[in-house]
């Protein structure tokens, strides 16, 4: 991975833990939902495991290189959080496709430029 720049290397483990952290928070309201909450609660465990596998490489990468600051981390954490949650919701769980999609990422676009301006 050293080939790769710094912040292609933090963005793309931080896509790669959002899809795992998007299954352990929600793919058992689908797949569990016929068993009790305990056994959904240890399967979500150990999905999130390879989520923090993933995560804490790439935000100690990204913040000890100096790329970006902890205030970077998390607000590209939750742009990918969006960006890999709305495919899950409409393609997986059969959920409508919203305006509301929409404006949560315009009001992500103003939470991008205020953090990262001063960078």
């Amino acid at each position: 991975m050293s080939a790769l720049p710094v912040s292609l290397q933090t963005v793309g483990l931080l896509l790669l833990s959002n899809v795992f952290m998007t299954f352990a928070w929600y793919g058992h309201l689908k797949n569990l939902a016929d068993r009790p909450w305990w056994v959904a609660a240890l399967v979500s465990w150990g999905i999130a495991l390879a989520e923090y596998l993933l995560q804490v490489p790439a935000n100690r990468i990204g913040h000890a290189s100096g790329a970006f600051t902890l205030a970077q981390l998390k607000i590209t954490q939750e742009v990918l959080t969006l960006l890999v949650f709305v495919p899950f919701a409409v393609l997986y769980m059969k959920q409508p496709l919203k305006l509301d999609y929409l404006w949560a990422a315009l009001c992500l676009v103003g939470a991008v430029y205020f953090i990262f301006r001063s960078a």
